[in-house]
């Protein structure tokens, strides 16, 4: 896999994945390194100042006026990183941590952390040999930097704390270092600090993210037109020049999905010579592309102040380009914390529309002709009744998860931190809320598939690519059989893309 290599060109969400998720190894530019080499001159300068220095000749938050003496500078930064690790709860997903750790590399990159470049080496050297501090849920604020989980990736850097290797083994850091021939580091002044002093698990959490739902919401889009297929519905509310009377971007896209899965459609053919009985669909159907554009957009801005972000030197103190040292609060995480909180609201209400569709293919008043619940001998089998029950209570929270994290705030630090950002707390949630679109989805997939071939009237070229991949895994209508392994194989086939990668959706043809 091709290197990612920090400091010459801002990083991507798409970089963020392929270090984070796929292992890619990480390198630093050559002009990294001579930014750092005349950074950390500043910060020697300011060393022998007897006059005091946040981070490098005093202590830290509300201790910040107090001076430290010369040769207790080292303990300092070694007694920060311990007492900051102090993390709890289960443990964070590897992906998250390896985020974490590349994005305050990054920063590093910039040059205006004050850091030896040796210190970005050895967060290079355990990135690169798959070496992941171990860091609990619990612990970041969202302010002053994502301090708990940070500190805990410092400890595993100085060879202390504990770490899973990349086979997932649980180590001692010193072991793990060892093992693979890493000196561990002994901080100097600032650097304990600039380690921890960032926003970059909230970050990489969004990262991720962005990704996923990048991936998701094209998913809903082939969901919603299969299901609108399965229930006869029609595809007339989805003209381009209809979803033009409205003109925002991310509704003519979804439209635009929408129209291609549903093209030669000989269910929506038959309207053309039946009628349309209806006059109209439900909400649910008629109004998915509105919806989903609207979680499109709001993704679009997520990705735009995550672009801001990525480009960002978040420290505190900062290095200036005139080499100054100077205070500032570009720690504070609430424009990522915003946004965050925002893709959570979109991904309840993207989930819940999902779970109405479903609803309606098993109500035999709503479903147009087809069995109560899909059910092969109402009576005797129950179809997918209670698939729709897991889609519900799955919708349940995520709506609960909608309530935004960034509204609350805690003063810490003996009121020197007296306003937070959560924004930790906004990414860990939106990470289950993705994972609950995922499996409400699946389940909208699995029942529209069955709607399709229980109706008897064959289906668009696209929908039945989707349901033939699908098929590889569940099979199709029957009498009913042990449900949740056919769930799990269909939230396994929409998690990994294949489901979207059968459908084959082309874009170009949408713009």
């Amino acid at each position: 896999m091709q290197q990612i290599t920090l400091g010459g060109r801002p990083l991507s969400p798409e970089d963020v994945v392929a270090v984070a998720r796929d292992d890619a190894p990480v390198g630093l530019a050559p002009e990294a390194v001579e930014r750092m080499t005349a950074s950390r001159g500043v910060i020697e300068r300011l060393a022998d100042d007897p006059a005091p220095h946040y981070g490098v000749s005093t202590g830290f938050g509300a201790l910040a006026t107090t001076q430290i003496p010369v040769e207790q500078r080292q303990q300092l930064q070694r007694s920060l990183i311990r007492s900051h690790a102090a993390s709890s709860g289960r443990e964070v997903e590897r992906e998250v941590v390896r985020a974490t750790m590349l994005l305050r590399l990054q920063t590093m990159a910039t040059g205006r952390t004050g850091v030896r470049p040796a210190v970005a080496e050895s967060y290079a050297a355990l990135l690169n040999a798959g070496i992941t501090p171990v860091v609990g849920e619990y612990g970041s604020l969202g302010c002053s930097g994502d301090l708990a989980p940070l500190a805990h990736c410092a400890l595993a850097v100085m060879g202390e704390g504990e770490v899973r290797t990349a086979d997932g083994t649980l180590m001692d850091a010193a072991a793990a270092l060892a093992a693979h021939g890493i000196a561990p580091m002994v901080l100097r002044e600032k650097e304990g600090l600039a380690l921890i002093n960032g926003t970059d698990g909230m970050l990489g959490m969004l990262a991720l993210a962005l990704i996923d739902l990048d991936a998701l919401l094209t998913t809903a889009d082939l969901a919603a037109a299969m299901s609108v297929e399965g229930l006869a519905g029609t595809d007339a509310v989805f003209a381009a020049d209809l979803q033009a009377l409205r003109p925002h971007p991310g509704q003519a896209v979804s439209a635009g999905v929408m129209r291609q899965v549903l093209a030669d459609s000989p269910v929506v053919a038959g309207h053309r010579t039946r009628g349309f009985t209806r006059v109209q669909d439900a909400y649910s159907l008629r109004c998915a592309p509105q919806v989903h554009g609207a979680a499109r957009d709001t993704l679009s801005h997520a990705r735009a102040v995550a672009g801001r972000e990525l480009e960002s030197a978040i420290d505190n103190p900062v290095v200036t380009m005139d080499g100054r040292l100077e205070s500032n609060g570009n720690f504070h995480g609430a424009p990522i914390g915003y946004v965050l909180d925002f893709l959570a609201i979109a991904v309840a209400d993207v989930a819940s529309m999902s779970e109405r569709r479903t609803d309606r293919f098993l109500d035999k008043n709503r479903n147009g002709g087809l069995n109560p619940f899909l059910a092969h001998d109402p009576g005797v089998d129950s179809g997918h009744m209670i698939a729709q029950y897991t889609q519900a209570g799955i919708v349940s929270e995520l709506k609960r998860l909608a309530a935004p994290a960034s509204v609350d705030s805690i003063p810490t630090s003996a009121m020197q931190e007296d306003h937070v950002s959560m924004g930790w707390s906004a990414g860990l949630k939106l990470r289950r809320c993705i994972d609950g679109l995922t499996r409400v989805l699946a389940i909208e997939l699995l029942t529209a598939a069955r709607g399709l071939e229980m109706r008897g009237e064959g289906a668009a070229p696209t929908s039945q690519r989707v349901i033939d991949a699908l098929r590889t895994r569940v099979p199709g209508a029957g009498p009913d059989r042990y449900l949740a392994p056919e769930i799990a194989a269909a939230v396994e086939l929409v998690r990994s893309g294949e489901l979207l990668s059968a459908a084959s959706i082309t874009f170009e043809e949408i713009a």
